[in-house]
């Protein structure tokens, strides 16, 4: 079983949460997922801080990391990720090309 993380822009929570769903019941992956603010907390910096090192810390412990890239857009934050991943031998999946 391939374990994944998977990395997009919090616009597509909904759909990131779907996207998860999917991989794990069709494609049999352990998915690790970004921590969702469903309450829309404030974000402090030291927050914002913690949550990038345990996303980074779940694309070190992954076997490959699936990028939501709906309509192209890969933002950023994604991009470093992308970046991270191809440094450390990650294998790289794009959403784009899955579904």
């Amino acid at each position: 079983m391939k374990t994944i993380t998977i990395c997009g822009s919090m616009k597509f929570v909904e759909e990131m949460k779907q996207i998860a769903w999917r991989l794990e019941v069709e494609k049999g992956f352990n998915v690790l997922q970004c921590i969702y603010n469903e309450k829309n907390e404030p974000i402090t910096y030291e927050i914002q801080r913690r949550l990038a090192s345990a996303h980074y810390r779940k694309i070190d412990i992954c076997d490959a990391i699936y990028i939501v890239d709906i309509d192209g857009y890969i933002g950023e934050s994604v991009a470093d990720e992308i970046l991270y991943a191809k440094e450390n031998g990650k294998e790289i999946i794009f959403q784009s090309e899955q579904f």
